[in-house]
């Protein structure tokens, strides 16, 4: 564990217990009686048999567990299957409220932790399940966290029933069935905004048992309203089947159809409302949602289903969130509930439905004129030169945090025509994310098929043993794959690397079941995501960085959008719009109807299904307990700035807190900062800018770009909106600035509400203020905008340091015509590191350009067909003042093949083997590119040309 004062979050073991000092409280609360700890596991993937690996377009993932790596597991590393029946069918749905029930975290529970459905609350064991209301908070942790802890009013069960497990049978976008099997089989399907818990039985009588004496308050044969604990409940049995007491127990014959409900009442009087629906048994839920870009409306409609059981009214009681009715014009009958969440209000029926706003998401800001184009350069020029620019060996966390940061500034570096910066980065980019794109090597995805799921190894904070967080490390590499996309369409398509990012965005929020189940990473009824792939916890399901997800929603949104995939789209704007409608709520109070009195805390670090919490998942400072549902900072974080006021709150509340200006991660709360007061933001980066330590996913290039536009623009203004999903809106109090951006392959014309039009050209941002980069994503090449050009054989100046390599040798522009580079083999002999007198070789001579301080980049993409134990490798060579010797020579790692067809990329990730000299100035020098077969017996092609051949990028420029 991380120092508690370290600007860089060791954080999010979420679904583990915490380890240490102010740690113990919070796991006694979270965990109950588990006592064992569980680690991090970083396994490196090594290298899988070609059998196991499963090409898509380009890359490729894994069918068969690395070696050595573990995957889903009890809190004990046995590996564990999904808890389901045999009538289950599809992939197996985890990080929900209920996960505890399909995945058995400890090996003495086979039933399932706490659960928190809202109002409702449940705990299964052997005789059934646990119903319960929580209707008063308590506090806990001296105060750090609120909670509305369960507690059992009531049993659902079957007479004689004693069942050694609770499986899974079904479940819907919030509902699960449940089953015991011990003599008797009962099923019970519950959902988070249903009073009802409806119930099955077969082969024997229903059977509801009270914790203490009820008091009953109505009888009437086949329906019961009983008060426990100051909690009313309404039993319903079939029709001419009438409850019998005994002691606190009530039975009722259920015959062949089995079914009978118990619903939770806001007061005795709703029994009339209530009992209409009393036969109108749940099977299913799901939400249906419609983005309108011409309006800016995303309307939603959640909907349950339901089959008769009986005589009464179709539908069912469903009680809203406040982040529901808020925005629903649905009739609510005047009943409601306390909740975690607040008053939750009931509507009647099947469904109902809700209307935000989209406000746009945009994938950069502009840079302003104002601002120091100049130090941007420099700030630009010094991430590029720096030794190492992913972690070591590296995973699906720290790596994505490592990508996220590079591709924030990749517009920076267009948007001052820093070209040379521009494509350095996406060269590394491209590096890294096919690489974790491509299985077989040291990292790379794993489709576990027991549970549905993308497992990326290296790993880290329980995402393959215990499913965590996927959403928040995959949103990452999603960022980077959208940047990468921007730049080059083709990269992108389905057949090139775009397949594999779409396998990845569907293991976190599948539209539709397949290998993957739905939405896993996100609960639509809550409006946020849960953070656990078990639900291990006595306080439910829980979720931390917030901002996290959010990241993942605008990443998705951007990719669909640069893809054309207007569904993919729309699946971002869907889960970033319902995302903000629920973020500053529920975890900031915005409004103050959220956290209950005697909470003296502004923010919570976690919510939690009974609640929040102000601690986080490491023991961090005051601002990492703010800031972790702030990061990372990019053009998707507008919406923390929707309402201006309560983010300076924030702000203030936390220098009251601290006693002064934040001094831990205090880049991402001087963004946050700027989204109130961006003059005040820009004056704390001017003061600070060259003594402070970024904040491990934040550089200084983006976030001085970023203080300086909003310090220029002002605050993000809600009132006017645009037509398309891509745009921001800024006000100072008298001016207003527009921002847009255009995915698409034609030039467009935005149109904004208040009359306001700005035109965008294809893959640009275009502003009112500012330049806001881009190019043209449809040319499929690194070099955007450019377009065509002399290729440039053999000689030349260098445009911006990228190179086209082709048959006659290195070109200075593009290539329109694809062909390919024969290598040829090994002759079965071992050449690692010696080029042979083969070796394809090259070159470009009588070149001049100023090093730029970066680092050589390269993709090659390369095909052995079907031969097996091949591998190519890739020497470049420096004579920067054309003398005929070389002054740097950089040999890289060689690049095992595989047998299946297509392209694979050999980049310069593979890492160096040797280095000999130091960069200087080219002047009239010599780039060379020497490539030849380290191992096998078959010749290998290097693919040159057209909008997907072979790149290199040198650090220099004109």
């Amino acid at each position: 564990m991380d120092h508690p004062r370290s600007p860089s979050p060791h954080h999010r073991s979420r679904s583990r217990r915490p380890g240490r000092t102010a740690f113990t409280a919070l796991a006694a609360l979270v965990v109950g009686g588990a006592t064992a700890l569980t680690t991090a596991v970083l396994p490196t993937a090594t290298p899988a048999s070609a059998a196991s690996l499963v090409p898509v377009g380009s890359g490729s993932y894994d069918d068969a567990l690395p070696a050595g790596a573990t995957g889903p597991s009890d809190l004990n590393g046995a590996p564990v299957d999904p808890k389901v029946t045999e009538d289950f069918t599809g992939p197996a749905p985890t990080n929900e409220w209920w996960s505890s029930l399909i995945f058995q975290r400890y090996p003495g529970n086979p039933y399932g932790e706490n659960l928190y459905a809202h109002p409702a609350t449940y705990k299964p064991h052997a005789g059934g399940l646990e119903m319960g209301h929580p209707r008063t908070p308590a506090l806990a942790g001296g105060g750090l966290k609120y909670e509305y802890p369960h507690t059992a009013d009531l049993t659902l069960g079957a007479v004689g029933l004693n069942a050694p497990a609770t499986r899974v049978t079904d479940s819907g976008d919030w509902t699960v069935t449940a089953r015991w099997e011990g003599g008797p089989t009962l099923d019970v399907t519950i959902g988070q905004g249903l009073p009802f818990a409806h119930a099955r039985t077969d082969g024997g009588d229903a059977r509801v048992a009270f914790t203490s004496s009820p008091d009953i308050w109505h009888q009437d044969g086949s329906t019961v309203g009983a008060t426990v604990d100051g909690n009313h409940y309404a039993l319903f049995s079939p029709v001419g089947a009438p409850w019998s007491r005994s002691g606190n127990a009530f039975t009722a014959p259920t015959g062949d159809g089995g079914h009978y409900s118990v619903a939770l009442l806001p007061s005795p009087d709703a029994l009339a409302d209530f009992a209409p629906y009393a036969r109108s048994a749940v099977t299913g839920s799901v939400v249906e949602y419609d983005y309108d870009p011409g309006s800016a409306t995303l309307t939603s409609t959640y909907r349950v289903l339901t089959e008769s059981v009986g005589s009464g009214s179709e539908g069912t009681v469903l009680a809203m969130y406040p982040h529901h009715w808020d925005h629903s014009d649905d009739e609510v009958p005047g009943l409601s509930y306390p909740s975690p969440r607040g008053e939750m209000k009931v509507a009647l029926g099947t469904s109902f439905t809700t209307e935000l706003t989209t406000q746009g998401i945009m994938p950069s800001l502009p840079t302003v004129d104002s601002a120091d184009h100049e130090r941007l350069r420099t700030l630009l020029d010094e991430v590029l030169a720096e030794e190492a620019h992913f972690p070591s060996p590296g995973d699906t966390y720290w790596d994505g945090k490592a990508m996220g940061r590079l591709a924030q500034l990749v517009p920076i570096a267009d948007s001052i025509g820093h070209t040379g910066a521009r494509d350095e980065l996406l060269a590394l980019l491209k590096g890294r994310v096919e690489d974790w794109l491509t299985a077989g090597g040291s990292r790379g995805l794993h489709y576990e098929s027991r549970w549905g799921t993308l497992l990326g190894y290296p790993d880290s904070f329980g995402a393959t043993t215990e499913l965590n967080d996927h959403d928040f490390h995959y949103g990452y590499l999603v960022s980077a794959a959208a940047t990468i996309a921007r730049y080059d369409r083709a990269w992108a398509d389905e057949d090139a690397w775009g397949g594999m990012v779409r396998m990845v965005i569907d293991d976190v929020a599948a539209t539709e079941e397949g290998m993957f189940p739905r939405l896993r990473s996100f609960s639509p009824y809550a409006g946020h995501g849960w953070a656990s792939g078990h639900s291990g916890f006595a306080a439910g399901n829980n979720q931390e960085s917030s901002s996290e997800g959010m990241h993942f929603a605008s990443s998705t949104a951007l990719f669909g959008a640069l893809t054309g995939d207007e569904e993919l789209r729309d699946l971002g704007v869907f889960l970033h719009t319902t995302q903000a409608s629920t973020v500053t709520r529920y975890w900031q109070d915005h409004g103050g109807q959220t956290f209950p009195d005697g909470f003296e805390h502004d923010v919570a670090g976690m919510v939690w299904g009974d609640g929040a919490d102000y601690r986080i998942w490491w023991d961090g400072g005051d601002e990492e307990h703010y800031g972790i549902n702030y990061l990372p900072i990019t053009a998707g974080s507008l919406y923390l700035g929707y309402d201006p006021e309560h983010a300076g709150a924030m702000y203030e509340s936390l220098v009251a807190r601290t006693g002064g200006a934040p001094q831990i991660w205090r880049d991402i709360h001087w963004a946050h900062r700027a989204l109130s007061d961006g003059d005040a933001a820009l004056d704390m980066f001017e003061a600070q800018w060259q003594t402070y330590t970024p904040e491990a996913g934040e550089s200084k290039a983006h976030l001085y770009q970023w203080v300086s536009t909003l310090a220029e623009v002002g605050t993000v203004d809600t009132s006017v909106t645009a037509d398309t999903a891509h745009y921001a809106v800024f006000s100072d109090g008298g001016t207003r600035a527009y921002t847009a951006f255009n995915p698409g392959t034609s030039p467009i014309t935005v149109t904004f509400s208040d009359g306001t039009e700005l035109v965008v050209d294809p893959g640009s941002l275009a502003s009112t203020v500012g330049e806001g980069g881009g190019g043209d994503p449809g040319n499929g090449g690194g070099d955007p905008g450019n377009g065509g050009g002399d290729p440039g054989n053999g000689s030349g100046e260098l445009a911006d340091g990228l190179l086209h390599p082709t048959a006659d040798g290195l070109a200075t522009g593009p290539v329109a015509t694809e062909g390919s580079v024969t290598v040829p083999d090994a002759g079965g002999a071992n050449r690692d590191g010696a080029p042979p007198a083969d070796a394809v070789v090259l070159e470009l001579e009588g070149v001049s350009g100023a090093f730029t301080g970066g680092s050589t980049a390269f993709t090659l993409p390369v095909d052995s067909g079907d031969s097996v134990a091949n591998a190519v490798q890739a020497r470049v060579e420096y004579d920067f003042d054309g003398n005929g010797t070389d002054d740097r020579v950089e040999t890289y790692h060689y690049f095992a093949t595989n047998d299946l067809s297509g392209w694979e990329a050999y980049t310069q990730g593979s890492g160096p083997s040797s280095t000999t000299g130091s960069f200087a100035d080219l002047d009239g020098g010599t780039v060379r590119l020497r490539i030849w077969s380290a191992l096998g017996s078959a010749d290998s092609q290097i693919r040159t040309g057209g909008g997907e051949g072979a790149t290199l990028t040198v650090p220099f420029a004109p």
